[in-house]
């Protein structure tokens, strides 16, 4: 993006642009179709709704690291550009401090996905 600024033309926008969007987006879609055929071999096999439950976990957990990473990359990326361009004024502090936020929760929301990935077992409440 070419935006004029105090006599200058600055080439640079919050986008990470096709060059790396376009390798994620086909990350994401293959993960998550490898994801939803898990799932849906998991549930359908057979064994004990425990065993079902955790291999469910597991792979909820997976999906979740896969999505929040990625997240976490590009919200940051773009808060710092935002943030950094000299002609901004109020609404880009607004837009980065709001990209902030949202890479600060998909870093918690990995956190909880590994939590479940590593040891599923962990959010499974006790059935009788």
């Amino acid at each position: 993006m070419c935006s004029p600024c105090q006599g200058f033309t600055y080439v640079i926008g919050p986008w990470p642009g096709p060059y790396y969007a376009w390798p994620v987006l086909g990350g994401l879609v293959v993960g998550s179709v490898v994801c939803a055929a898990t799932l849906r071999r998991v549930t359908a096999r057979a064994g004990g709704d425990e065993r079902r439950r955790v291999g469910a976990r597991v792979t909820v957990g997976a999906w979740g690291v896969l999505v929040a990473t990625p997240l976490f990359a590009v919200s940051s990326t773009m808060a710092v550009a935002v943030y950094t361009l000299p002609c901004g004024g109020r609404a880009s502090d607004l837009g980065a401090v709001g990209l902030g936020i949202v890479a600060f929760l998909s870093v918690l929301t990995a956190g909880w996905c590994l939590v479940a990935l590593l040891v599923p077992r962990v959010h499974i409440e006790e059935r009788p």
